[in-house]
């Protein structure tokens, strides 16, 4: 059996998994799904110094505390910048990384370089307004494709903004992370934004598999998720 540690992306926390983590628990696996430092339930530890740095020596601390080895490291969204500093620092102790609809990212790279000119231009324009220069405020659910109500209504009161500092601060990376093989699953309905990285991925060899749902695959199709990540970790 395989040990899951699952990331969530901007203004989620860990909870976020709880649908996928059943499943995978289901079918005898073990599952960590850690909130990163100053987001969700872990808001109380917010502050501008927030940044990928911070995230990256959170999940490397959870691997060193758990003595983890083999493990399959899953990132969505933003926390494929996590996946990859941590597999960089710690590529002993993964045995494979995916990335779900999320950036891939190399050194000297930025998040918010690697979206979309237009994207990127919204998000600093929300930083520098309602996020007083240092927040993220939280995107709309309906753009990121959750259309369910009873889904939004679960979603909505547990999101909190994202500190600016993980898009703004780069990977510094030894390029350790290319010893830990990589797959790649792009969410195909809906804007798709992380269309580039699949073809980065793509390019770079990797698999690259898709998943008919939005991008908040761990919400709207959990089940199939979890089959990919079972079919990706064997």
């Amino acid at each position: 059996m395989s040990t899951f540690v699952l990331l969530h992306g901007a203004w989620h926390g860990g909870w976020v998994w709880r649908r996928v983590a059943a499943q995978l628990r289901t079918a005898g696996h073990e599952v960590l799904a850690p909130t990163l430092t100053g987001i969700s339930d872990r808001a109380h530890l917010l502050s501008p110094a927030v940044g990928l740095d911070t995230h990256v020596r959170d999940v490397v601390a959870l691997l060193d505390a758990e003595g983890s080895s083999d493990v399959v490291l899953v990132g969505h969204s933003y926390a494929g910048q996590v996946v990859t500093g941590v597999a960089d620092e710690r590529p002993e102790a993964i045995g494979r990384r995916v990335y779900l609809d999320a950036f891939v990212g190399e050194d000297g790279e930025a998040a918010i370089d690697l979206l979309p000119a237009q994207v990127a231009g919204h998000y600093r324009e929300s930083v520098a307004g309602p996020g007083f220069g240092w927040l993220i405020p939280v995107r709309s659910l309906q753009a990121l494709g959750v259309t369910d109500q009873a889904d939004v209504e679960w979603l909505t009161p547990r999101l909190t903004p994202h500190p600016w500092r993980t898009y703004t601060q780069p990977l510094a990376l030894t390029g350790r992370q290319r010893d830990v093989p990589a797959t790649f699953v792009e969410c195909t309905d809906w804007m798709r934004v992380f269309r580039a990285h699949a073809e980065r991925a793509e390019s770079a060899g990797w698999p690259v598999l898709s998943l008919p749902t939005g991008h908040e695959a761990m919400v709207t199709a959990p089940e199939a998720l979890a089959k990919i990540l079972i079919d990706t970790a064997d």
